[in-house]
């Protein structure tokens, strides 16, 4: 049914967690991988209590560490691919909107299924905190797959 399954990363010990859900569930329907992370471009960092201005960072040095971090956290999930014998391509794209990052990648890489990690937040930390995922799901024209992460504590 699924042929192609777009799992977004951030790096995180959860977004881990649920890259390595969504390999296995690709492999057991025989589905490969698109691994996804998606920065944000320097412009954003500016209006961040001016950020960027306190550590003297410039938009080249900005791009290269977000490309080098992006790269490494690609890595961890087509490492984990092959080693499932999963079929996994990497994509790392810029937004100013994560959620409409991961849609549009979704599109252009022809997904069929965007595999996506939830901390299950709800109530003030949701409202404070956001959520990419329930923004994913309200934009996306393709299935979503929202697969709730266990945090160390429980």
């Amino acid at each position: 049914m699924f042929k192609k399954v777009l799992i977004p990363t951030d790096g995180s010990p959860l977004a881990v967690q649920s890259a390595t859900a969504g390999i296995a569930f690709a492999k057991s329907v025989g589905a490969q991988v698109v691994a996804l992370h998606v920065t944000q471009p320097f412009a954003a960092t500016i209006g961040f209590d001016g950020m960027a201005a306190a550590y003297a960072i410039t938009d080249e040095s900005y791009e290269k560490a977000a490309a080098e971090q992006a790269a490494e956290y690609l890595r961890t999930v087509l490492d984990k691919a092959a080693a499932e014998g999963v079929i996994a391509e990497s994509c790392s794209v810029s937004n100013f909107n994560v959620a409409d990052g991961v849609v549009q990648a979704a599109q252009e890489n022809h997904c069929d299924l965007i595999f996506i990690g939830s901390h299950g937040r709800s109530g003030l930390s949701r409202l404070l905190l956001g959520s990419v995922t329930a923004k994913v799901l309200s934009l996306s024209t393709v299935a979503v797959l929202v697969y709730r992460v266990q945090d160390a504590k429980g």
